[in-house]
């Protein structure tokens, strides 16, 4: 039996997985009353430029709970105690609060107001559907960041216009938008030139910010690491230097002549630098300090990653798309106890640890920031050295959330970014996460079009056992083969070949001691040269 989406219900299904149709069927409920509720007042706009007449995305998704957050995932037991997460959730915010403090209790409970916000985009190529899951990322953005969103537009059009990004007219539906709804702040999913900031700002009258500084907002409230905080304001701190702004006397210059407002002359000259040209200098000044602190901590990485080479140890990275389950597979696999939370870039800090494969060869997993769709450049540069780890790696596990509308756009965006940083020669395996939640056709789709694939769910452990054995396939094992006989009083060489750095083939206990058959590395070997065994 099988429900209209296409998922199997009745007796096959156990108590959790009825819950979850249960909750799907309430979610989409919801969906419906808002869209009722709030009328599609902001239509399409038409084609400019000569652009294709298709009809804009006109269903309002993104009006009520984003699409990645429509439900708070609990962590599972494999997740540990997320500690971090109750320090997380501590700071509340809250609709409709208001910025003066009327209750000693607002500063008790830490709330915030929450931002409202509407949304603006442009559909200049690709489909309606890839419009509007661009759009609906940024609610998803936008909601991790703390705001509500009221409302979204989306205009077609070949290209941004050059002073305002949307067209004369569509700004001016947004300035009507933004009023009708009450918003303070309107996030334009896209980078902004500063004049284009400006030039909606004057037109719409409220808060305009770009999707790069929305995703600094995020990098900035989550990083927890003296280096990850370093590279956040670094990246910001690029970002902010060619958008400064000053007004009144801050823009006062040197003047000679008759020029100024007062036609004044001589003794008008004005004290040298502007008060924007000194905010420059100040940042420039702490861009490089930041810089000269992120290499000085690299030599540690560096350290730890010369060791693992040194004894040979392989190394997998987990790479993917931001909320794609990467955090929640590596407490799988490691038991690592990561903070897992169903947000986008919830974690940001990497985190290394020990693994096994299932017949005891000892790796690295390396879990790495998120990656998204035009992810800032000043965030790729700034975490470079972080990125480093899934360049040096002997295996990639590419984690896809396989539930999500469009999976082959975040494959993509995450090879451009592992293009960046030199990691596409690295040996991949595509890991099709959220199998729970996910169209089986959609997956049998992905598996068609990519070669190395493996379909797991991490909230479950379904196919996890094929993954460990997908990795301890890939990985470089052990290649010398040894016949060796090590004597009972030399003890300590048996336990060593027990370890994660040796396989053994065969084991027998004879007279003279311990006679082993076994796969080493190079640099092993060496050492066990003085126990070969000779015919």
């Amino acid at each position: 039996m099988t429900t209209n989406n296409g998922r199997p219900t009745g007796p096959d299904m156990g108590p959790e997985e009825i819950q979850a149709v249960i909750d799907r069927i309430l979610a989409s409920d919801e969906a419906a009353s808002a869209k009722t509720a709030a009328p599609d007042h902001v239509p399409a706009a038409e084609p400019a430029g000569g652009a294709s007449d298709e009809a804009a995305p006109t269903e309002r998704t993104w009006r009520s709970r984003a699409l990645a957050l429509s439900r708070d995932a609990q962590p599972s037991d494999s997740d540990g105690d997320q500690q971090d997460l109750a320090e997380r959730r501590a700071l509340r915010r809250v609709a409709g609060l208001s910025t003066e403090l009327e209750d000693v209790t607002e500063v008790e409970y830490r709330q915030l107001r929450l931002e409202r916000v509407v949304l603006a985009g442009l559909w200049s190529e690709g489909t309606a559907q890839d419009a509007e899951n661009s759009l609906q990322e940024l609610a998803a953005l936008a909601e991790t960041a703390g705001s509500e969103v009221l409302d979204g537009m989306v205009q077609r059009r070949l290209k941004p216009d050059p002073g305002t990004f949307l067209g004369s007219g569509k700004a001016q539906e947004l300035k009507s938008v933004v009023q009708a709804t009450g918003a303070d702040t309107v996030i334009v999913d896209s980078e902004l030139s500063p004049s284009q900031r400006r030039g909606l700002e004057d037109i719409v009258k409220v808060k305009v910010i770009d999707r790069t500084a929305l995703i600094l907002d995020i990098f900035a409230q989550h990083a927890k690491s003296r280096e990850g905080k370093a590279q956040v304001e670094l990246a910001q701190l690029e970002y902010l230097l060619p958008r400064l702004r000053g007004w009144g006397e801050s823009m006062s210059r040197q003047a000679g002549g008759q020029v100024g407002s007062a036609s004044a002359g001589m003794g008008s000259r004005g004290p040298g630098e502007t008060k924007i040209e000194l905010d420059r200098r100040k940042i420039r000044t702490r861009m490089a300090k930041l810089r000269r602190e992120i290499a000085g901590m690299k030599p540690a990485r560096d350290t730890k990653r010369s060791n693992r080479r040194r004894n040979q140890v392989p190394s997998v990275a987990i790479a993917g798309y931001t909320n794609a389950g990467k955090s929640s597979l590596l407490n799988r696999l490691t038991d690592a106890g990561v903070l897992v939370e169903n947000a986008l870039f919830a974690t940001l800090d990497p985190t290394i640890r020990k693994a096994e494969t299932p017949d005891g060869i000892g790796y690295t997993l390396a879990d790495t920031v998120g990656f998204v769709r035009s992810l800032p450049t000043q965030l790729v540069e700034a975490f470079r050295s972080t990125l480093e780890e899934v360049a040096d790696a002997d295996l990639i596990l590419h984690v896809v959330d396989a539930s999500h509308p469009d999976p082959e756009g975040q494959i993509a965006a995450v090879r451009s970014v592992l293009t960046d940083v030199d990691a596409r020669k690295v040996p991949e395996i595509i890991v099709l996460n959220k199998a729970d939640a996910a169209d089986p056709f959609v997956i049998e789709r992905l598996r068609q079009r990519e070669p190395r694939t493996v379909v797991v769910s991490a909230r479950t452990g379904a196919g996890l056992t094929e993954l460990r054995q997908l990795i301890s396939t890939s990985i470089p094992r052990p290649g010398v083969k040894l016949d060796l006989m090590v004597p009972y009083a030399h003890g300590e060489v048996v336990s060593r070949l027990h370890e994660e750095d040796a396989e053994i083939l065969g084991i027998e206990h004879v007279g003279e001691g311990t006679r082993l058959e076994v796969m080493v590395r190079e640099g092993l070997a060496a050492e066990l040269e003085p126990y070969l065994r000779h015919e």
